[in-house]
């Protein structure tokens, strides 16, 4: 690294945070830095249990196309070592019963995978292969309350041993990069207003969706169905959703969601009924058989936040920020753990970029691009949903044509592969947005006839 991320070869590289955005920034950093250290507020379990500090960890997590791609082009073999762990692997369409838009997907052949093992087991198996790097150290059960330097350049972080309360006195760990990967709760805001920069810009877009999360054992017996999972997504005229996903083993995450006014209970009982709002009883018909193994787990904090570093501003060189620091989505799309790789692999290509000297600000610029296509299509379609509130829920002066477009996107991708392959390529992160414009698919889209899609929930392939 040089220039503003340090005329001479960076020795020494702090992260804040042991998340998984985190540890893939070691990872890339411990190819630049002599040292790289991730500071992390919790104590990292031994093997793959959740921990406090990932505070949806008990939520459905899935790893989209585009994020097993860039895991294993950071960690070669990483996805083959998922799958050896028993992470499933689900096809879509050709795997999961699906509703959008008051249409039954037709189960067509697979275009498109995701993992859908737990969250824990993931990260477990990214904190092995990055903290086995012996550039890579790792300080655990502190807390990083402030920075140090000054309005131009941060030169280290300020800790405290965690639990040991305000008055405990802090250490200073000199850093010559200083990389936020805290999560959507980032107190950057404070820490850079401390050493008297300009804290960003925060855009928000909140639709006040909830959900719930229930582990169950699956029916013993399925014989209507050869689904392994079922997906009922909302709408600005539908606003309940549910997913039905595996986790291996017998076990199936059951997330049920609502928006602000209509949260999914917790309590027992109340859950298996909320899921009889849905359009269709086929979701409550699966709880009826299933044999529930943990409490219902609520999670309330779901806007889209993004912090606009990218922006001018007072704001020091070595201070960087990345994943849900930088930009947060709601969590139902799925998003998360594929933004935290893609931006892991802008941040490599930034700091070995041949043609251009590494700047914090070409670097930040770097890994808001890497978020710019997830943001686009979480906050493109919670902008539609009624009550949605803050400065990024305001339509654009493109949004009632591209919105108009995207609807007979959606209307046809249902049922013609034509348009539901790249439609899916754009979701998972494979393929830019601008593929749902390509000549073909905007022939299909604009002059094509909406294909028949099945009129009951398609519970066997045959049935698509």
């Amino acid at each position: 690294m040089a220039d503003d991320l340090g005329r001479r070869a960076t020795r020494h590289a702090v992260v804040i945070g042991g998340s998984l955005a985190g540890l893939l920034a070691a990872r890339v950093l411990a190819e630049h830095a002599e040292k790289v250290t991730v500071v992390e507020r919790d104590r990292f379990p031994e093997g793959p249990d959740a921990r406090p500090g990932v505070p949806q960890g008990r939520h459905l997590h899935v790893l989209i196309a585009g994020g097993q791609q860039a895991f294993d082009e950071l960690l070669p073999g990483f996805m083959k070592e998922l799958g050896e762990l028993g992470a499933p692997k689900v096809g879509i369409p050709e795997d999961m019963v699906q509703w959008q838009n008051g249409k039954w997907f037709r189960r067509n052949p697979a275009t498109a995978h995701f993992y859908s093992g737990p969250r824990p087991q993931l990260e477990w198996l990214v904190r092995q292969r990055v903290l086995a790097d012996p550039r890579v150290d790792l300080v655990e059960g502190t807390e990083t309350v402030g920075l140090t330097g000054d309005s131009s350049r941060v030169r280290g972080v300020r800790l405290r041993e965690r639990g040991t309360g305000a008055e405990k006195e802090t250490r200073v760990l000199e850093a010559d990069l200083v990389v936020d990967a805290s999560g959507r709760s980032t107190k950057a805001a404070d820490w850079l207003a401390d050493i008297g920069a300009e804290a960003p810009h925060e855009e928000t877009l909140d639709t006040g969706l909830a959900y719930g999360t229930r582990v169950y054992r699956s029916p013993e017996e399925t014989p209507d169905t050869d689904a392994l999972g079922y997906y009922i997504v909302p709408n600005p005229t539908q606003e309940y959703g549910a997913v039905v996903l595996p986790l291996g083993d017998g076990r199936h995450l059951v997330t049920l969601s609502g928006l602000r006014g209509n949260e999914p209970p917790t309590e027992e009982g109340a859950f298996e009924e909320y899921a009889k709002r849905m359009p269709h009883p086929v979701i409550s018909d699966w709880l009826s058989r299933a044999e529930p193994l943990s409490p219902v787990y609520g999670f309330r904090k779901t806007a889209n936040i993004r912090r606009r570093y990218d922006r001018p501003g007072r704001r020091p060189a070595g201070f960087l920020a990345t994943g849900d620091a930088l930009c947060a989505f709601n969590p139902i799309y799925g998003q998360g753990m594929a933004v935290a790789a893609l931006s892991a692999l802008a941040l490599r290509r930034a700091l070995a970029d041949p043609k251009r000297t590494p700047t914090t600000r070409t670097v930040q610029k770097a890994l808001l691009a890497a978020s710019q296509q997830a943001w686009d299509i979480s906050a493109g379609a919670d902008k539609k949903m009624p009550g949605a509130t803050g400065d990024a829920a305001r339509p654009g002066p493109m949004d009632k044509v591209v919105g108009w477009y995207l609807g007979r996107v959606q209307e046809r991708a249902a049922g013609d592969p034509a348009v539901g392959a790249p439609f899916r390529r754009a979701l998972t992160l494979t393929a830019p947005l601008s593929v749902l414009f390509a000549p073909a698919v905007a022939r299909a889209v604009l002059f094509g006839p909406v294909a028949e899609t099945p009129t009951e929930p398609p519970l066997r392939r045959t049935e698509g």
